[in-house]
């Protein structure tokens, strides 16, 4: 089976900086489209970036572009989210997502499997 493990989450202060992980295990990690969702309270599951499986494109929501950086080492299995200059904003829990197929969507639903999500907390 796929797994998929966030870590790197915390509580910090807005204009810091975090770095999340996601391990992939089973599967074919460097076959698969990769992505960030956030999710906070009372909101839906929304989109934040998305890599492509060499690496080879990038995407990113509007309210993260300048700020965080998406990145994979497929030797290690896994994919990282560098944030910068977080916001109060920017407080969720974190997902990671893998999608099978060669292309980058930014719909919740283009994905197949999922990690149990890393907590976010920017204080002001």
């Amino acid at each position: 089976q796929v797994q998929l493990v966030e870590s790197g989450g915390g509580l910090v202060q807005a204009g810091d900086s975090l770095r999340l992980s996601c391990a992939a295990s089973g599967g074919t990690f460097s076959s698969y489209t990769m992505g960030w969702f956030r999710q906070a309270p009372g909101k839906e599951r929304e989109f934040v970036s998305a890599i492509t499986s060499t690496g080879g494109n990038r995407h990113y929501a509007n309210s993260v572009k300048g700020r965080f950086t998406i990145y994979r080492d497929n030797a290690k299995n896994t994919m990282y989210l560098q944030m910068n200059s977080l916001k109060p904003e920017d407080t969720a829990v974190y997902y990671c997502g893998g999608r099978r197929t060669y292309s980058i969507v930014t719909s919740r639903y283009g994905y197949d499997y999922w990690g149990q999500g890393t907590q976010v907390t920017v204080s002001s």
